[in-house]
């Protein structure tokens, strides 16, 4: 049986005249999904769910996976308004039945974490003290199987001066939680429109690029603004006893695309 999440991120749903090219990005992400053979378990979308934290984009979000016929989890990015989003899809299973922005839901094979690094007032990210002590909780629960943690914000610095100076502040309590729990199979992250891969905490952070647009590696620290690369997710993969991680093209000629 094979067990596998895809990881997408940062769509960036928005309402009237811009709204059609961030819409068809993730529209087309998740036909790909489908395309997978087999499906994956499930999809997790990390944050940046729509761009402005308005009503009527989160209607939006709603109209366009409502019909998507997977499980689906949903995650808060600085972009992104709490209340809104819980007005729209809290209690669904898009956020795992809670009435939280935080919550986790568990797999035969693995648990999804889904963490809320939202911080108000600020493009920057903060999980608090309640929150990782509820995590340390949750990994504590299912000790032998693999734990799926999810946020927005990298936890550590990505080599982009202008991006890792909103990266998540509490990043080192992160830290301290993950390596008291052997579990940790993957540390998921979007908000850097970037496909990043990095060692952190004893596990792997895998940080997936946008299903619409992607920031230009503007490593000298300049704002690094938006290129037209080609739009991806990640599938991670459980091969054998090992994760594996694959970037999956989205927008390719050769890239099949299902409807839904």
């Amino acid at each position: 049986m094979t067990v596998s999440i895809a990881h997408l991120s940062d769509p960036h749903i928005s309402h009237g005249l811009l709204a059609p090219a961030p819409a068809a990005g993730l529209h087309a992400a998740l036909g790909r999904v489908l395309t997978l053979d087999p499906r994956p378990d499930c999809v997790v979308i990390t944050g940046d769910l729509v761009d402005q934290g308005r009503p009527e984009e989160y209607r939006a979000l709603r109209e366009l996976i409502e019909r998507f016929p997977m499980p689906m989890h949903l995650l808060t990015g600085n972009h992104d308004d709490r209340e809104g989003l819980l007005a729209e899809f809290g209690g669904s299973p898009f956020m795992g039945g809670s009435g939280a922005a935080y919550y986790s839901v568990d797999y035969s094979s693995f648990t999804v974490i889904a963490l809320d690094s939202k911080m108000q007032g600020s493009p920057a990210g903060q999980l608090g003290g309640q929150q990782l002590a509820w995590l340390d909780t949750v990994l504590a629960r299912r000790p032998q199987t693999p734990a799926i943690v999810c946020l927005h914000h990298p936890p550590i610095d990505v080599g982009i001066p202008f991006l890792d100076g909103m990266r998540l502040s509490d990043g080192e309590d992160l830290a301290g939680v993950l390596v008291r729990h052997s579990n940790v199979a993957r540390v998921l992250a979007g908000h850097v429109h970037r496909p990043i891969a990095a060692t952190f905490a004893g596990t792997t952070l895998a940080i997936a690029p946008s299903t619409h647009l992607q920031s230009r590696l503007a490593l000298e620290g300049t704002v690094p603004n938006y290129v037209s690369e080609p739009s991806a997710f990640l599938l991670h993969l459980l091969a054998g006893s090992v994760w594996v991680t694959h970037t999956v093209s989205i927008s390719h000629a050769a890239a099949p695309i299902a409807t839904f």
